[in-house]
Parts: C-alpha cells; structure tokens; sequence
C-alpha cells in the first residue's frame, strides 16, 4: 500500500547544517579537490573569451541580413516555360553546384565542432555558426530548383531526352568526386590549425562572391536571379570573415604551416575549379563523354536564362580572384603557388588529393 506523501516527508532525513560563518566556507573550501583533467581535444572547459571584436560585428550585422529560400518566388519558376533539355540543364548546374553547396553544412558542422574542441575565441565559433547556416540556406536553393524542375532528381527520375540522360551520367560521376573529397576532408580537417582553414575556405569565398553577382545580374529567371543575389551577399560576408581572421592570423605563422598553406592553395583551385572554371585532371575523375557532354547542357542552361559566365570570363573572374589572394598572402612569406591553367606565375607546388581542405 502506497505511503502517503506527508508520511514520507515527516520519515526523511533532516537536511544538514549548512556552512554560515566565514571559517565554515574556509573549511568547506579546504575539502575541495580538483576533477581529473580533461584531455586535448575535448569540447570544454566552455569559455567566451573575444580576440577579434571585427568578427562580432559581422556576426551581429549577418542576423540582420537573414533571409529564407522558401519565400523567394518559386512559383515563377514554371517547368513549362522550358523545353525537357532546357529543364535538366538547369537541373544539371545545380546538381554540379550541390557537389559543393550540399557538402557545405556538412563540412562546416565538422569544422564548427573543431573551433570548440581547439577552444577558439568567441566570435570565431559564432561565424562558423553563421557560415553552416547560410551554407544550409545555399543546399535549399540548390535542392528546391532541382526538385521544381526535376522532382526525384537529380538521379531519381527517369529523363526523357538523350541529353538528360548525359546529365545524369556525369552528375554522377561529379559525386564519385564529391565522395573522394569528402574522404580527403575528415582526414585533414583535424589535423590543421586555423589559419590553414581559413586560408583554404578564403579560396572559394573570393571567387564565389563574384561569380553569384555576376550570375545575380545576367540570370532572367525571377527565383533563379533573386537567389543568386542572395547566395552572393552571403559569400561576400564569408569573405570578410576569413579576410578580418587571415590579417590577425597570417603573420604569426611558421615556416611549416607557410609551406601548407602554399600547398592548400594549389590544391584549392584543382578542386574548386570544378565549379568556379572547369575541372583540372589532378584531382578530378571523369570520362572522356564527361566535358562536351557538360558544355552542351551549359549552353541549353545559358539559353534557358540562367545567366552563365563564358569559360573566358570564368577564367578571369578565377584569375583575379587568385591574384587578390597572391596580394594578401605573398606579404607573409607564403609563397604562391604556380597556376599556369589561368596564367599565374609563382612556386611549384606538388598536389595531394588526400589532402583537400577547401569549400565552396
């Protein structure tokens, strides 16, 4: 039979005194022992200490710019307005695009989680934060244009058309690619400081901002062009953030970490090239069908509206880019690595494809 509640009460032990006195606090205080230590490597001691004020203010400026793919105007992007081939051309640059875009917040959630475990500043884990949650908001946009025009895709619908058929096949030969990448990341992402991340995220940050505005002003797709506009302002805060860390960062490095970065930078543009240029044989995977396949369905995107740079301007756009981080880094002692595809001179530099940092 159940005790009554009163009857528990009244058998319970009576609480301690408690200390009340300054020498009873003295005493307790000299009971006290110190908990194991915590190994390298651990997510606490938690702390909020702030180094760089810079990047508080990105941050608190970014949570002011939030927007929302799902309020862009979907509905104005009607597959009938398209041919087949036009819509899975389309499809096709945003399927290569997720390559890059899709691993974005699983790439930053992993980097994110190793700003606390090296016990980063403050406002480093919060634009980290910020960066996963735009790279969240740039998969969705990749996603509902891919989905609007191709439901099931981009691999589980059945094209009607030849060329739709070529863009399945190299969609997915883009994410064996992705896949190798992957792979590449999770074994070096630990094993970097910082400074070789950011230097390795700045990469595609200073190209992308260009490429979506440039892409923002040429698009006549309303949702398209309304995203790329986005997609661009955002990767154009994500430049100041590496810009505002690399200028405290870059001047305390070692002639090691100097000699990586070097080496992150070359293999920055093999694999960022992908999107941003055309893809290099160092690191990319694809069969011979792979490349006039991917420029025919270009043209049939272009065509449609989706506003895509030339191979000569993406070229330039890359090269410029690439000349602005020669500039911010070369000051530092970092050599730049030669880039003889788009016309940049600097140090040879060998390439390691199970070392790939870099995102997009």
């Amino acid at each position: 039979m159940a005790k009554d509640p009163e009857q528990l009460l009244q058998q319970s032990e009576p609480p301690p005194d408690l200390p009340e006195t300054a020498a009873d606090l003295e005493q307790l205080l000299a009971r006290c022992s110190e908990p194991p230590a915590i190994p390298a490597g651990n997510i606490f001691p938690i702390e909020w200490h702030t180094d760089t004020e810079a990047l508080l203010k990105i941050y608190e400026s970014a949570r002011r710019q939030s927007w929302t793919p799902a309020e862009l105007p979907w509905q104005r992007l009607q597959p009938a307005d398209f041919t087949p081939d036009q819509r899975y051309a389309i499809a096709y640059w945003f399927a290569c695009l997720a390559v890059f875009d899709s691993s974005g917040p699983a790439v930053f959630a992993r980097a994110l989680i190793h700003t606390y475990e090296q016990h980063e500043e403050d406002p480093v884990r919060k634009c980290f934060f910020l960066i996963e949650r735009d790279e969240v908001n740039h998969e969705e946009v990749c996603q509902r244009a891919i989905q609007t025009l191709t439901p099931n895709g981009p691999l589980g619908y059945t094209p009607e058309t030849t060329l739709g058929k070529l863009a399945q096949h190299n969609i997915r030969w883009y994410f064996h690619n992705g896949a190798r990448y992957w792979q590449g990341f999770k074994q070096g992402v630990e094993r970097y400081p910082l400074a070789i991340l950011f230097a390795s995220f700045l990469m595609g940050e200073v190209a992308a901002a260009t490429l979506f505005q440039q892409m923002h002003q040429r698009c006549r797709i309303a949702a398209l062009k309304e995203a790329f506009g986005k997609v661009g302002q955002d990767e154009t805060r994500h430049l100041r953030i590496c810009l505002t860390l690399l200028q405290q960062l870059l001047p305390r490095l070692g002639d090691d970490e100097k000699q990586q970065i070097s080496k992150q930078l070359r293999a920055g543009y093999v694999f960022l090239s992908g999107i941003l240029y055309e893809p290099p044989e160092q690191f990319w995977q694809l069969p011979d069908s792979w490349r006039p396949a991917h420029q025919l369905l270009e043209r049939q995107a272009a065509d449609a509206g989706l506003g895509i740079l030339s191979l000569d301007e993406r070229r330039e756009n890359w090269r410029q880019a690439l000349l602005r981080m020669k500039g911010l880094v070369e000051p530092h002692g970092i050599a730049f690595p030669a880039i003889p595809e788009i016309g940049i001179d600097g140090k040879t530099v060998a390439f390691d494809p199970a070392e790939i940092i870099p995102v997009f």
